[in-house]
């Protein structure tokens, strides 16, 4: 099935959304679909340069733009500069 990985910048005060990249893909099920999802978000963090800002939450959405999985990352995955709360 045809995928998109959407990460996202969050503002907890107005619950504002910045679309901060897009990546399309070709997987098996939504399993497969998580487990890149993963892997991507993970490659983004360990390379900042790949992406200007890092995204604290993701969208996976199907072909005709389904919402198929959302995800916030944890605070306590984000460094301490950068965490939204103590």
């Amino acid at each position: 099935m045809r995928i998109v990985i959407e990460f996202y910048r969050t503002r907890a005060q107005d619950d504002a959304h910045a679309l901060l990249g897009r990546e399309s893909a070709e997987v098996a099920d939504l399993a497969a679909a998580i487990a890149l999802a993963g892997l991507r978000a993970q490659a983004l963090a360990d390379s900042p340069a790949l992406m200007p800002q890092r995204p604290d939450a993701l969208v996976i959405r199907d072909a005709d733009g389904t919402t198929l999985h959302e995800l916030a990352f944890d605070d306590a995955l984000l460094p301490p500069t950068e965490r939204r709360s103590p």
